[in-house]
């Protein structure tokens, strides 16, 4: 796999899985730019040992996303390959689910594929090339007690990518979705140890995932070797799903 001088735009790439794929990228040479939240300090470092471009914005904006797309295009040209990754949970039974965890997580995982994906359309098509990675996760595929708000909005990805897939085919536009299962990032460093314990039970394998190793087939969508996949989704999941 050959990336470099690629352009290529990450959302919520400070940490965990989104991290991984910012340095994955970087270090095969890529021109890499990223969104972020909150985490100012972390950003800075990454930004200055990546050599990249960091944006500070909510994922869910549509606005924000079509700057930090002029802005990225402006600096570089265009963009070769966008990672959709942003996203937050907001777990509770549907029962005591309110409104505002429904909607913020909608908007901050579902929402923000539409608007980066939108975003980025008109460039790629012009270029007549570009790869979207869009990361749902195996929840979106089996469901999971007490996140509703999250399962809906991952499974949302995979029929957002499908339908994208097949408008931009035809201009060389590829878009695919890795789902992972348990990774080790922030969020599973929260869960309960028995509870992770009882969790993993269900997962063939016996282990949780590291970031790297969902970077891993994301940088492979990305590649020209995959130039004839499209509408995908690859589950990174440990058999969990099977």
């Amino acid at each position: 796999m050959e990336f470099n001088k690629s352009r290529i735009l990450v959302t919520g790439g400070t940490r965990g899985i989104g991290r991984a794929i910012v340095e994955a990228f970087a270090h095969q040479g890529a021109q890499v730019a990223f969104t972020y939240r909150s985490s100012t300090e972390v950003a800075e470092e990454l930004k200055k040992e990546i050599s990249g471009l960091a944006f500070q914005c909510d994922a869910a904006d549509i606005h924000a996303a079509s700057q930090v797309v002029e802005q990225v295009v402006k600096a570089w040209g265009g963009i070769d390959i966008l990672v959709n990754n942003a996203g937050i949970t907001r777990d509770n039974l549907m029962m005591r689910m309110s409104e505002s965890d429904w909607d913020q997580v909608i908007n901050a995982n579902l929402k923000s594929v539409f608007n980066y994906s939108k975003a980025v359309c008109r460039t790629m098509m012009r270029q007549r090339y570009g790869r979207i990675i869009n990361i749902s996760s195996v929840v979106g595929r089996i469901g999971n007690a007490g996140q509703a708000n999250y399962a809906a909005s991952k499974a949302g990805i995979v029929g957002l990518s499908k339908s994208l897939a097949k408008e931009l085919a035809t201009r060389g536009v590829t878009v695919n979705v890795v789902a992972p299962g348990f990774v080790e990032t922030d969020m599973t460093e929260a869960i309960n140890p028995k509870e992770k314990e009882s969790l993993l039970r269900g997962v063939p394998v016996r282990r949780t995932a590291m970031p790297e190793e969902i970077a891993a087939p994301v940088l492979f969508l990305a590649s020209k070797e995959a130039s004839y996949i499209t509408g995908q989704t690859l589950g990174v999941d440990g058999g969990l799903s099977m």
